[in-house]
């Protein structure tokens, strides 16, 4: 029996016309067996966040989201615990009469995803977790996010530090790095300490960082890691990696590529955000 098709997706951010488009095209379409993956930020910047989680809701039966960065921005916001931003597009989620069958559902969506020799995380994975290890500490998050206290787990996410794994770690400073991790890395130094405050694109790189997937002796270099969260480094198709992100939000494309054959599809985005705003 042949295994159904794998199209994973890249951010979405709230442009569910992109992802309504997206889905349309005939090689998508057409492929009616076929499973979704979504790698994180399924909501913000884009002007219809509400519509989107509906959308990917509406697939659960045959998909897989991973949440990113903006997603735990949302709960976040939902529990309390940290302010909208002023660009932030979040409102007509807080402001739904399903807001909290929402809010629920996303709280049991998972960080890491595995099967079939590729792991889709958000941002990326530090260099000492292989694949088990990884698996076992996006786990950890993920009970904490589907508790009873789940605010208070969201109360410890924000902050730059500790900027390295250390299997001593507890508490905040645990769930922390594992978040920043799966959710916000971009760049290392070659040990694997993130530097998260660095966003650079290819070809402004510092000296003495490199992309995480380039950290050597990386323990996840035997499978592809799947991720987005990088729009400056665009489509990346490596044995070892697939970068998904080609910036929807700030106009550029919305990518989805076929997990057996890596058949590429895209299509172009409206501009709905200002990639250089704050």
């Amino acid at each position: 029996m042949t295994m159904p098709s794998i199209w994973m997706i890249g951010d979405v951010q709230g442009c569910c016309n992109a992802l309504d488009d997206l889905l349309a095209k005939p090689e998508i379409a057409g492929d009616t067996d076929a499973n979704f993956w979504f790698a994180g930020d399924l909501v913000n910047r884009g002007p219809h966040s509400l519509t989107t989680l509906r959308r990917i809701m509406s697939m659960e039966d045959r998909s897989v989201a991973i949440l990113g960065n903006h997603d735990l921005h949302l709960l976040a916001v939902a529990a309390g615990v940290r302010r909208p931003g002023k660009n932030d597009t979040l409102l007509d989620v807080l402001d739904a009469p399903d807001s909290q069958e929402i809010i629920d559902w996303l709280r049991w969506r998972p960080l890491a995803h595995y099967a079939h020799g590729h792991l889709m995380v958000h941002a990326g994975v530090l260099a000492k977790w292989d694949i088990t290890k990884t698996l076992q500490l996006a786990y950890e998050v993920e009970t904490a996010l589907r508790s009873n206290n789940w605010q208070k787990t969201l109360q410890k996410m924000y902050g730059n530090e500790p900027s390295r794994w250390n299997e001593d770690h507890t508490g905040g400073k645990r769930l922390r790095v594992i978040i920043n991790a799966l959710t916000r890395m971009r760049m290392c130094t070659t040990k694997g300490r993130m530097v998260l405050p660095i966003k650079a694109a290819p070809g402004q790189r510092v000296d003495g960082l490199v992309p995480w997937f380039d950290v050597p002796d990386r323990a996840t270099r035997d499978i592809t890691v799947v991720f987005g969260h990088w729009s400056t480094l665009g489509l990346v198709m490596r044995s070892d990696v697939i970068c998904l992100d080609t910036g929807c939000v700030w106009g550029g494309h919305l990518t989805a590529v076929r997990m057996q054959d890596r058949q590429v599809v895209q299509v172009s985005c409206k501009q709905n955000a200002d990639p250089l705003a704050d």
